[in-house]
């Protein structure tokens, strides 16, 4: 279609462990550093043990109760047939299933069409600290940055 570009990104996210890492102004700085105008922006976690999300990010006692309500569905203590890297790792798997690995966002004149109270989080389900990679593709009109 005539008028349109692709544009893509890496965007690494260092975590602290298992909890939210939110990505919402690092992913609209690079919205803007591209000229993105109208389009759909694609947010992709390349990972099978972290995962993505839009969230409240208004009262952080959200995301404690979904992590709660992640542990419930998946608990560490469980006797899983995969445990060869670690007692998280399983639940991470599960964790990451229940939830998404790719977001699609419509962009509107130059910003993420998300609601007042919405934010897109990295989902960390892992115990120890992980550098994740998002992979971020913008296809729309752009103009300049």
């Amino acid at each position: 279609m005539a008028g349109l570009e692709e544009r893509s990104h890496a965007l690494t996210v260092q975590t602290r462990g298992k909890g939210f890492v939110e990505v919402t102004r690092a992913v609209a700085a690079w919205l803007e550093s591209v000229g993105a105008q109208s389009g759909l922006l694609t947010v992709f976690a390349a990972h099978t043990s972290a995962s993505l999300t839009i969230q409240e990010n208004a009262d952080p006692n959200v995301r404690v109760d979904l992590l709660d309500a992640l542990e419930r569905f998946a608990p560490e203590h469980h006797p899983y047939a995969h445990h060869e890297e670690g007692p998280d790792d399983m639940p991470s798997h599960i964790k990451s299933m229940l939830t998404e690995v790719s977001l699609s966002i419509p962009v509107r004149a130059g910003v993420m069409a998300l609601g007042t109270w919405q934010g897109i989080y990295l989902v960390e389900h892992r115990a120890a600290p992980h550098q994740r990679r998002l992979v971020l593709s913008y296809i729309g009109r752009v103009g300049p940055a």
